[in-house]
């Protein structure tokens, strides 16, 4: 029997960390969905193409080819055979997610995708609309959130350890434009699933909240 995670919740919240970490002591397969958006995002603007016009990048969305894949106990991802798992961190790449995920065809794409990889897969899923439209049946729904302060914070210190150099005022802005964007689209905004259960991480380490969502897990007899 094939399990499924669905973790969703705004930019910074933990969502990647938190989910990665529970698919590897589940032994569950881990989908980073917002990998996946960032790897469109990527292909649009490493070919000069606008993001603003959907027309487009709806036109384009054939040619993205995404795959993701464990390399040595490593989460990859590519975009068009091409190794892209450092270049997607970035703050461009991540505005470039925000803008493609608006557009209906692009959604689409993604939720078939990701549906598909469930399918075959017991999986833990994050992103930001889960476990109201990829997994609506989902085992186990979450939702994980955190201050805006907070979040920024994460970020920056993300960061600046790989040697970026970024702004804390800045990234906080770009998080606080991003949430309105993703709580506002049109096509599957950000809200939490009827379902899910609430976590907020704001004064939480880590391992409180994998250990909490793994006493979950165990509650609803997930297991591998």
């Amino acid at each position: 029997m094939n399990y499924s995670i669905a973790i969703d919740g705004p930019a910074g919240a933990g969502k990647s960390t938190v989910a990665k970490e529970i698919a590897k002591r589940l032994g569950f397969i881990y989908i980073d969905t917002g990998a996946m958006y960032r790897a469109f995002g990527l292909y649009y603007l490493n070919n000069g193409l606008s993001l603003d016009d959907e027309e487009l990048v709806n036109s384009k969305v054939s040619l993205v080819k995404i795959e993701m894949k464990n390399i040595d106990g490593e989460n990859k991802i590519y975009l068009n055979n091409e190794d892209i798992s450092l270049d997607i961190r970035t703050e461009e790449a991540s505005r470039g997610a925000s803008k493609v995920s608006v557009y209906t065809h692009v959604r689409e794409k993604m939720v078939e995708l990701q549906q598909e990889m469930a399918l075959k897969n017991s999986v833990v899923m994050d992103g930001r609309d889960i476990g109201t439209v990829v997994l609506p049946n989902a085992n186990l729904k979450v939702y994980l959130t955190a201050s805006v302060e907070e979040r920024a914070k994460r970020r920056y210190l993300e960061q600046t350890k790989k040697g970026m150099k970024v702004n804390l005022e800045d990234i906080k802005k770009d998080i606080e434009e991003r949430d309105y964007r993703d709580m506002n689209r049109s096509v599957s905004p950000l809200k939490q699933a009827s379902d899910a259960i609430l976590i907020d991480t704001t004064n939480m380490e880590i391992e409180e909240v994998i250990n909490k969502i793994l006493n979950l897990c165990k509650d609803r007899g997930i297991e591998l």
